[in-house]
């Protein structure tokens, strides 16, 4: 199975790289067809690993594949954890991908950066991939970034747009703000652990329990440790007040806006902090906090998106406050909980996005909803699809 795991991560990158790289020599056909074959081929080898793994119910997989590093007594390896929680995400990231990926061809058919966007998704798929996949912190924090690196430049996609240059640069700076706590994190772990293999740190954990740092007169380590982890997590998953970023990243192309609000960036947050687990449970102040955080950011961004009127706007603030849902559940411990959530969130709020995108098409590249109206006399399939997204939003039947 080690072999299904790395070809897993490798297809959307050698179809990033091909589309990237000789997209000029293989045209828009080529690049779209290249990348699009890559992700399909991870979507089904995640299919396999799903069986393998959820409904066959076989061992979880801990392994090396390279080691890049050693020094000091640290090892920085590439490898892979694969258990329940990475097969679920595998499917999600791919399928909703893989979905991405062909609505593409009808979105951007007469964009002039047609190849390089594919690349760009391609490679978005990649690195979420490498996130969900690691089993150690060095690899998490490249997968972190990598993503974060992508984002910063499909958000800006269209750089000849002053808005688009002003939204992908807040993203990116508000997301540096939490990956600055996100490393002093890891930096404490390491330094106190000595290892950034994860079942090394979570073994030794709770003998870590009671020990305390000098900080702020003298505070638990495993506290300090996870609620700067956490602040990673608000960065990414736009958690108050880190949330900033997320309604303007609308700026970027509709496929990207249901790719980042979907099943990849915004959901790196919440899987990070159901992986840290071991960690987390170790600290009720820290539970505590990751609670208050969601509840305040489920709240507040239900309100404020009542009051946008442009339609990418509404599905982003609903995001938000989804988020915090999700975020509340694992304040509360019931991680299962807020992964069933995510994987749920990340069907309808792909089909929510792309239904939005084809009414804007529509309309032009109108996106204002107050000059919307009849969505099921013009666009009968289009208006199914968006209620069945609105349906499952809401929760219907429970």
């Amino acid at each position: 199975m080690q072999t299904v795991y790395l070809w897993i991560v490798l297809f959307p990158l050698l179809g990033a790289i091909i589309a990237g790289l000789f997209g000029h020599k293989i045209g828009r056909a080529g690049a779209h067809w290249v990348t699009i074959i890559g992700v399909a081929l991870s979507f089904l080898l995640g299919l396999v690993v799903l069986k393998h793994h959820v409904i066959d119910g076989s061992p979880d997989f801990n392994g090396s594949v390279y080691t890049w590093l050693v020094s000091g007594g640290i090892t920085m390896e590439i490898g892979f954890l694969v258990d329940g929680l990475t097969a679920v995400m595998i499917a999600v990231v791919t399928f909703v991908s893989f979905m991405v990926h062909i609505y593409t061809i009808g979105y951007m058919y007469d964009d002039p950066g047609y190849q390089r966007f594919f690349s760009y998704i391609s490679l978005f798929t990649f690195a979420m991939l490498m996130l969900v996949m690691s089993n150690n912190f060095m690899q998490l924090f490249f997968g972190w970034e990598a993503v974060g690196l992508v984002s910063y430049l499909l958000i800006g996609f269209w750089y000849t747009r002053p808005t688009a240059i002003f939204a992908n640069m807040k993203a990116f700076l508000v997301n540096r703000i939490g990956d600055f706590g996100f490393l002093l994190g890891i930096a404490l772990i390491m330094m106190h652990f000595d290892s950034l293999d994860y079942a090394t740190v979570f073994a030794a954990a709770p003998d870590k329990a009671d020990t305390m740092i000098p900080l702020f007169g003298g505070s638990q380590l495993m506290t300090v440790a996870c609620i700067l982890l956490f602040i990673g997590a608000m960065g990414k998953s736009a958690q108050v007040p880190l949330h900033v970023w997320l309604p303007d990243s609308m700026e970027g192309p509709t496929p990207i806006s249901a790719l980042i609000h979907a099943a990849t960036m915004v959901t790196a947050g919440i899987f990070m902090v159901a992986r840290m687990s071991p960690l987390f449970e170790l600290s009720t102040t820290a539970l505590s906090v990751v609670l208050i955080i969601g509840s305040i950011t489920a709240l507040f961004m239900g309100f404020l998106g009542i009051i946008q009127s442009d339609i990418k706007r509404v599905v982003a603030y609903s995001t938000l406050s989804q988020l915090g849902y999700m975020t509340v559940a694992l304040g509360a411990s019931a991680y299962s909980v807020a992964i069933f959530h995510l994987m749920t969130h990340a069907f309808f709020k792909a089909l929510l996005f792309l239904a939005a995108g084809s009414v804007i098409i529509a309309m032009h590249h109108e996106q204002n909803i107050w000059k919307m109206g009849g969505l099921r006399k013009y666009m009968p399939i289009t208006w199914i699809t968006s209620l069945i997204g609105t349906l499952a939003l809401v929760g219907t039947p429970f």
